[in-house]
């Protein structure tokens, strides 16, 4: 792997949780019978969770952690690049720190106004995490394994201080770092904590990557993601199990395979980031596994979605979310039709998107392009 090549898999992970990310964004605006339980918050214990319904959902939860983790791959892989050229830091931290910014605020702004209500979401999440960048790229990779894997490992005793689940309120302020929120105008369920730390492992995974591309380590991508993928699945099955600490209040009603996949995602506890980022890791080993064997289609499907996935990502959702909002489509199907829709909707958007990356590869010098 020379240190200029890039590495399809990564763009094939990335267009994979697109897909899925439609599936539930879909099902979250149309279907009456969606599942939105994966807080303590809400959950109410021995509610039951049909199998196609929870499962739909449940799958689609690879989506955040893997998208906000490769954000932290693909911003290291620049940065780094830029370092190495003699790019003044300044300048490379004001890059950051204006992209991030953008990024953060999409959530309160654009997608907001088709929402019907103030949202801090996936993009605040990613924003600011990556703003915080510009200060902790400055770490060693060993000191950010430990800040973020401490973070995961014990950010829920200083949130179980501060989010009371028995009301489903609480501070704004806490739930923006490291709980979450609710109310009739206000939603907050990507606290900023519990990301950033999977951003981080994201950036500390793009040094690797580096490295490994000059020759400065002689562990393959495939053996280190898929150690550390199972690693992270037996993590999550050790703490699953004896289903205490770890599960942020989210417990195991009973051993039914909804039960153990049921972990909470606002906010993100071990057991979630360990069971998604342990599949994400085992996935996309897998993928850079085939790369090589199977070759990479100039326009293949998941190739377009991932290498157009912020553009993907705001054009879809504002069809979705304004319909509902203001199209009076908010819960008119079932999940059936939401996969119906969810099959149409990428048809229409796999031609958008390959538009999309050939305008912006022929159009280098247009500033904002580099946003989308």
């Amino acid at each position: 792997m020379s240190q200029s090549k890039r590495i399809a898999a990564i763009d094939w992970m990335r267009g994979f949780v697109m897909i899925l990310m439609v599936l539930d964004h879909v099902a979250m605006v149309y279907n009456a019978n969606h599942i939105s339980s994966g807080s303590a918050a809400i959950y109410v214990s021995g509610t039951v969770l049909p199998g196609f319904e929870f499962f739909s959902r449940w799958i689609t939860h690879l989506c955040a952690p893997t998208f906000v983790f490769l954000a932290g791959t693909a911003l290291a892989i620049s940065v780094e690049r830029k370092v190495t050229r003699g790019i003044d830091s300044w300048q490379i931290d004001k890059d950051i720190l204006i992209r991030g910014a953008f990024i953060a605020l999409l959530d309160p702004t654009l997608i907001s106004f088709f929402s019907g209500k103030l949202l801090f979401q996936v993009l605040y999440a990613i924003g600011v995490a990556m703003m915080c960048m510009a200060l902790l790229r400055r770490f060693s990779s060993p000191v950010l394994l430990i800040l973020a894997l401490g973070w995961i490992v014990g950010g829920e005793l200083l949130t179980i201080q501060n989010w009371p689940p028995e009301s489903g309120n609480g501070s704004i302020v806490a739930a923006l770092l490291f709980s979450t929120y609710s109310s009739a105008v206000v939603s907050i369920k990507y606290p900023l904590f519990p990301w950033l730390a999977m951003m981080v492992l994201g950036w500390v995974f793009g040094r690797y990557l580096l490295n490994y591309g000059e020759g400065k380590t002689r562990v393959n991508p495939v053996s280190l993601l898929l150690g550390l993928g199972f690693s992270a699945l037996c993590a999550f099955f050790i703490i699953r199990y004896y289903n205490a600490y770890g599960n942020m209040l989210l417990y195991r009603d009973n051993m039914s395979w909804q039960q153990w996949l049921h972990v909470s995602k606002y906010p993100p506890s071990a057991t979630f980031t360990f069971l998604e980022l342990g599949l994400m890791s085992v996935i996309l080993g897998l993928m850079i596994y085939v790369e090589p064997i199977i070759g990479v289609r100039k326009n293949g499907v998941l190739l377009v979605f991932g290498q157009t996935s912020m553009i993907f990502y705001l054009v879809h959702r504002i069809i979705l979310t304004g319909s509902g909002t203001y199209g009076g489509l908010r819960d008119c199907s079932d999940l059936t039709t939401s996969y119906i829709i969810t099959v149409i909707m990428l048809a229409l958007l796999y031609p958008f998107c390959l538009w999309y990356r050939g305008m912006k590869a022929r159009n280098p010098d247009i500033v904002w392009l580099r946003y989308f």
